[in-house]
C-alpha cells in the first residue's frame, strides 16, 4: 500500500479511528525523535520501535509497535487489527529478516522470525503476547481467516 492508498483508506474510516490513526503517528514522531526518551510505555503498554526495509521499495521503513517478552526475545504481532492482511512491515521483515529495533534509548541489531501455527513456540508465545494486549489479539484473530504472526525478534 502506498502512501496516498493509505491515506484514502484513513479518510474513509469513522472519525474515532482517525484519532487512533494520528495518535498512533504522533507517537511514533515523539518516540523517534526524542531518541527513546518518550514513547517506550504509552497508557499501559510497552512499544519499540522497529525498522527495516522495505521489500519493494529498499528504502529504510520505522513503525512504533506493541510488544511482550519472553526471555531476551522481543515478541511482536502482525495483527493489523484484524484486516485481511498483514501489516507493510510484516512482508518487508519476510524478505529482510536483519531489522534494527529500538527499546527505549537502546537501538540494536535483531533477526525477525515469524512464527506461524505449527511452530513449537507458537501457543506460548500467543499466550504472551495476547496476555500483555489485554486479549484483543484474540479479538483481531477472529476478524480475520488468515493466521496472525508473532514475530520473535532475537537482538545480535
Amino acid at each position: 500500500m502506498n502512501l496516498a492508498e493509505l491515506e484514502s483508506r484513513i479518510e474513509r474510516m469513522p472519525a474515532v479511528q482517525k484519532v487512533g490513526v494520528h495518535a498512533l503517528r504522533v507517537h511514533q514522531f515523539v518516540y523517534v525523535n526524542t531518541g527513546g526518551r518518550i514513547g517506550h510505555r504509552l497508557a499501559g503498554t510497552r512499544s519499540l520501535i522497529l525498522r527495516t526495509v522495505g521489500a519493494k521499495t529498499g528504502e529504510r521503513r520505522t513503525n512504533a509497535l506493541t510488544y511482550a517478552r519472553a526471555g531476551d526475545v522481543y515478541l511482536v504481532v502482525a495483527s493489523n487489527g484484524g484486516a485481511r492482511r498483514s501489516p507493510g512491515w510484516y512482508h518487508n521483515l519476510r524478505k529482510n529478516p536483519d531489522v534494527e529495533i529500538q527499546v527505549g534509548t537502546k537501538r540494536m541489531p535483531a533477526r525477525a522470525r515469524p512464527v506461524l501455527p505449527g511452530d513449537p513456540d507458537r501457543d506460548r508465545y500467543w499466550k504472551i503476547v495476547n496476555d500483555s494486549n489485554n486479549n484483543r489479539y484474540r479479538g483481531y484473530q477472529k476478524a480475520t481467516s488468515r493466521p496472525i504472526p508473532i514475530i520473535a525478534l532475537t537482538p545480535r
